[in-house]
């Protein structure tokens, strides 16, 4: 009798084992804007500091660019 009770509970627990994997598969986090271009936000940030920030348009532009193509409305 344990047997079948055995078999019966692993028949039971099969298809919710192979429903739930499909169900905790996390999707990939988004992005978040402080974490994007960390390239052209340290040159810009560094301009800024330096020099100012109405002689930075450029460094503040291609920020801005690299951010767009990353998704953000900027």
């Amino acid at each position: 009798m344990s047997v079948e009770i055995a078999s019966t509970a692993a028949a039971a627990v099969a298809p919710a084992v192979a429903a739930g994997a499909v169900a905790t598969e996390v999707p990939k986090p988004a992005l978040k804007i402080c974490c994007a271009c960390p390239e052209t936000k340290k040159a810009r940030d560094e301009c800024i500091v330096v020099k100012g920030e109405e002689q930075c348009a450029a460094a503040i532009e291609a920020h801005k660019v690299c951010l767009r193509a990353h998704g953000f409305n900027v």
